[in-house]
């Protein structure tokens, strides 16, 4: 698969292809999400097929953006339809009243990973955060776990970290400081920020995937945090990066509707198809993301289990998102009182 470079076209374009299929009342409905390769392949796996099924016109939107979601809903004025968010906030959301209770008698959820459905929200995919690194930058150097991030005398150069508080950095801080994996939670946020502090002037923030593709493939960044389906695409488009699956941190995406989309019932039809074991097949196939239905496995290419979280195990570790639903906004009050200090 060879990614396009931009994500300029998945904006600037709403994808129908009139065809036979179920009716609906819905002429449109819109999809966000993060934008990048990612969005491309979701356009490609689901969008695309939803329209030539539904005739149902699935118009882009993005980046996420969690404040943006919560003041549609609390106005009233709810633009969006489908969003795809972190795991974290799909379950806070659920208990603050953003999002609406999912029909399950049009989703299949009998095939789903249980860690990755709840009420309100379906698997869009699951992903491991990997250390990433260019090549050229490091001199030849292959780092092998979190601590290469804070020794700046072997590996020079800018540090990619993701900038929002929520699961994964302070993780890897942990990690990197010596704590053991069963010992993370609930997490020391005094030693985090310590260990954060003693590269705070080396780090780059970033903000969605295309961003820190960007970083890492010009070389800004030496190294860094990554969603492991961004240096998957970076790789396949020729890019000098490496990476590592040591101590890889599990997360997922959920896909959700607000609450009072004014597409709900074609929005359900949209999360059927991309919960499906084809839907998640044909996305896991574009992204080396892994597919949170259970059925899709049989449909994934041979080749494919190398860029895949499934094939690293052994040495991972799954984020307690339900522990970030809970402690996330007190986290987040000091994470972004230590940014700007």
């Amino acid at each position: 698969m060879v990614f396009k470079k931009t994500a300029t076209a998945v904006f600037a374009t709403a994808l129908m292809v009139a065809g036979a299929g179920a009716a609906s009342a819905a002429d449109n409905l819109s999809f966000v999400s993060w934008g990048g390769t990612t969005q491309e392949a979701q356009t490609t796996a689901w969008a695309t097929p939803f329209s030539e099924k539904t005739g149902i016109k699935v118009l882009q939107d993005g980046p996420t953006d969690y404040g943006k979601l919560k003041a549609m809903v609390e106005s009233g004025n709810v633009q969006w339809d489908v969003v795809d968010v972190e795991a974290d906030f799909a379950l806070r959301a659920a208990r603050e009243g953003l999002l609406e209770p999912l029909d399950f008698s049009v989703i299949d959820r009998t095939q789903l990973d249980p860690r990755f459905v709840s009420d309100h929200g379906v698997g869009s995919f699951y992903f491991s955060f990997v250390l990433g690194y260019n090549q050229g930058r490091l001199g030849g150097k292959a780092p092998q776990d979190w601590s290469a991030l804070f020794d700046t005398a072997a590996y020079p150069g800018k540090r990619a970290l993701y900038k929002w508080p929520s699961p994964g950095v302070l993780e890897l801080a942990l990690l990197a400081d010596g704590v053991a994996i069963e010992q993370l939670y609930p997490l020391d946020l005094d030693r985090a920020f310590k260990k954060l502090d003693s590269i705070k002037k080396d780090i780059v923030w970033w903000g969605g995937g295309a961003q820190s593709q960007q970083l890492l493939a010009s070389g800004e960044a030496s190294l860094g945090q990554f969603w492991n389906g961004r240096i998957y695409a970076l790789q396949q488009d020729g890019a000098p990066v490496g990476v590592s699956w040591k101590q890889n941190l599990v997360m997922a995406d959920f896909l959700v509707i607000p609450k009072g989309s004014k597409n709900k019932e074609a929005a359900m039809q949209f999360l059927a198809n991309a919960a499906s074991a084809k839907g998640q097949a044909d996305f896991a196939n574009l992204t080396a993301y892994a597919p949170v239905n259970t059925g899709s496995v049989a449909q994934l290419k041979a080749d494919l289990a190398p860029n895949l979280p499934t094939a690293y195990a052994e040495d991972q570790i799954t984020l307690d998102f339900a522990y970030w639903a809970e402690h996330g906004p007190a986290i987040a009050a000091r994470w972004n009182e230590w940014l700007v200090k």
